[in-house]
């Protein structure tokens, strides 16, 4: 299952679809990040305001300087050292669709150590939007029966992987990191 699962989703991300799957935090709602009608398609199905940004995911924090100009040291060694998923947020980011990244131009990047999603990234060879399986402004969903009829309708794919895990997860630490290293917790 676990391999039709991430043949299926690939084949969806790459026709530049939205698939519902499990990450290392909550489910997500995810898409190619470097396809802006699909970014849209997601969008569309959250009800979201378009200028509202994305977090995307990456298989391996060697690829991160291909999607933001600048990757302070102290980046790396928050990644590692993080305890729990944590999203990192880059000035500059680049090679994104315009609608991934925020007004000011960050991006926010977390690097998976979640079976699922790294093997589908690396299959996929691109970074892949996540943002919480819910309609804008409702709760995050913390596992898969928490997630609305609404959304597993509005998607290309529903991924079958982890669907009977029942265990409470909560969303990413976020930390924003500025050009010269320095650093601030935006979630905990």
């Amino acid at each position: 299952m676990f391999k039709t699962d991430i043949d299926k989703a690939l084949a969806v991300l790459k026709d530049g679809g939205v698939i519902l799957y499990p990450t290392d935090t909550i489910w997500g709602l995810g898409c190619d990040a470097t396809n802006e009608a699909a970014v849209e398609k997601i969008n569309q199905i959250k009800g979201r305001a378009a200028d509202k940004s994305f977090i995307i995911l990456l298989d391996t924090d060697a690829k991160i300087q291909s999607y933001v100009t600048e990757v302070p040291d102290v980046a790396y060694d928050l990644i590692e050292y993080a305890e729990n998923p944590m999203t990192v947020i880059f000035s500059n980011g680049k090679n994104l669709a315009k609608n991934v990244i925020n007004q000011d131009g960050s991006v926010g990047i977390r690097v998976v150590k979640h079976d699922f999603c790294q093997q589908l990234l690396q299959r996929f060879r691109k970074p892949i939007v996540s943002t919480s399986a819910n309609i804008s402004g409702e709760p995050s969903p913390q596992n898969f029966d928490a997630i609305s009829e609404e959304i597993k309708s509005a998607v290309d794919y529903i991924v079958e992987y982890q669907q009977d895990d029942h265990s409470v997860k909560k969303p990413s630490t976020i930390i924003k990191i500025g050009s010269g290293g320095q650093f601030s917790f935006i979630r905990k």
